[in-house]
């Protein structure tokens, strides 16, 4: 059973929906949306009215409306988008010897965000200077540092409007992809981009005035592709071979993207999350976790898909 729910101050209303409800929420930082429309029969609705869409007792989305459209056919068309929408304002940041996850409660508690589960992300970033950067862009940066010294991949999102920082490892949800499950599906395996069989990271010492120089690489990937070589400058305080041997790890394979369509909507999906996926694709047989990087959740009067944009290579739950 579905509930969608609009509050416009003290009145909470019931719209009555045409066609679906679309809900899609994406691994990278990005807002939730929920989409729908209705027919006008005089329900009073603004833009900032909170939102909510329930699966039974499950909330899916909590939001609030950011985009109204109607037509002369009285149907009302409606956008709203999670607490992450507003991670999209500017500002500057200087922190020195912070996690991640202590820069994510550092911003949310300084712009009242509603705080749900923050994991500890361990490793420190030495210094930083974020200047007139989205929020957005700041936790960004300190998330794609984390990974590329330590490569452990964490997801921020929101959960029934409470902002979460997960491990990867803790988004798996048991369900499989399959032939049955699965209506259709579009796979891709390349080395076009982001695929790097050697890593380069050079820091300008200034206390021996020299380049310090750091490398790691696989010769067996090189000799296959060619050489794939990633070059970036080190921060002081950075450990840089280590950076460079977790950067190897990262990107020394083929990146491999799975978009299913219509598959069987399960509401605990999201983007960010981790399922199994099982399919013959004639020549590949995939049989392995995969990352979801995009989720669109389809919630019509007897059917429920979701279409999900996958990808593979290297994590695990």
């Amino acid at each position: 059973m579905y509930e969608l729910l609009i509050q416009n101050g003290s009145t909470v209303y019931l719209p009555p929906v045409q066609e679906e409800v679309k809900v899609t929420t994406e691994r990278q930082i990005s807002p939730g949306s929920i989409e729908f429309s209705f027919v006008d029969t005089g329900i009073s609705i603004a833009e900032g009215n909170p939102v909510r869409f329930k699966d039974g007792e499950m909330c899916v989305f909590y939001g609030f409306i950011f985009k109204i459209k109607r037509d002369r056919s009285n149907i009302v068309k409606v956008t709203a988008y999670d607490q992450i929408r507003y991670l999209k304002n500017k500002d500057t940041m200087v922190y020195e010897n912070k996690t991640a996850a202590e820069v994510v409660m550092q911003i949310a508690n300084n712009f009242g965000f509603n705080l749900g589960t923050i994991v500890d992300t361990i490793w420190k970033i030495a210094s930083r200077v974020e200047d007139n950067e989205s929020l957005m862009d700041m936790i960004g940066n300190a998330l794609d540092l984390t990974l590329q010294n330590t490569g452990d991949l964490y997801i921020l999102h929101d959960n029934g409007g409470k902002l979460n920082l997960s491990f990867i490892g803790d988004m798996y949800v048991p369900i499989v992809i399959d032939a049955e499950t699965g209506q259709n599906y579009d796979y891709e395996s390349s080395i076009d981009s982001d695929t790097y069989n050697r890593i380069k990271l050079v820091f300008d010492n200034e206390k021996t005035g020299k380049r310090d120089v750091y490398i790691a690489q696989d010769s067996s990937h090189m000799n296959d592709w060619g050489i794939l070589q990633y070059f970036d400058t080190l921060q002081d305080g950075e450990n840089g071979q280590a950076k460079a041997d977790a950067l190897l790890k990262l990107y020394n394979k083929a990146t491999k993207t799975l978009t299913i369509k219509d598959a069987c909507g399960d509401s605990r999906v999201r983007g960010g999350s981790l399922v199994v996926v099982q399919l013959d694709l004639g020549d590949v047989q995939i049989k392995n976790l995969m990352l979801v990087e995009k989720c669109v959740h389809k919630y019509g009067e007897s059917k429920h898909t979701m279409d999900l944009t996958l990808s593979g290579g290297g994590f695990s739950a």
